[in-house]
């Protein structure tokens, strides 16, 4: 199964969408959308566009979203984006935390700082984690109720 094999192609595509794919919504976890991405063979990425560009839709037409189930037809139904643009990634609102807050350490500390401390923001079980180069690890949640100055003290020691 290519979602226990880091270095197949597809494992790489489930990688670059899941942060959008998570910020809006759709759980990972839930066995009937592991089902449904097991069982897609191709067109994954197609999948993962059109079924992002449906729910960006919906949220414009501030209609009801169910994230998850989208992905799941999207994927058994091997859908194709409409339109697709790149940018599209880059939106606030398919911004997982964790790049949230990878954005805003480098707002905070500067970019040489924030690499310097920070080795890596790993997804994990559903859960974000800060990996810092000290070897400590940081749930993203709890980075951002200990504020920046808190965590800059964590990291550095």
């Amino acid at each position: 199964m290519w979602l226990n094999e880091n270095d197949s192609i597809e494992y790489q595509i489930f990688k670059q969408y899941r942060p959008a794919l998570t910020a809006l919504g759709v759980n990972f976890s839930r066995v009937d959308v592991r089902d449904a991405l097991e069982g897609c063979c191709e067109g994954l990425e197609d999948a993962f566009r059109a079924a992002i560009s449906y729910i960006l839709w919906l949220h414009e037409q501030k209609q009801e979203i169910r994230s998850s189930m989208i992905i799941i037809k999207a994927l058994n139904e091997k859908w194709k984006p409409k339109e697709w643009n790149e940018k599209y990634l880059n939106q606030s609102i398919l911004k997982s935390s964790g790049q949230k807050w990878w954005e805003g350490a480098a707002k905070m500390w500067g970019y040489d700082k924030r690499n310097q401390l920070v080795a890596d923001i790993v997804y994990e079980s559903g859960k974000q984690y800060i990996v810092f180069i000290n070897g400590k690890e940081m749930l993203i949640e709890t980075a951002w109720r200990w504020g920046w100055e808190r965590v800059l003290d964590y990291a550095s020691s």
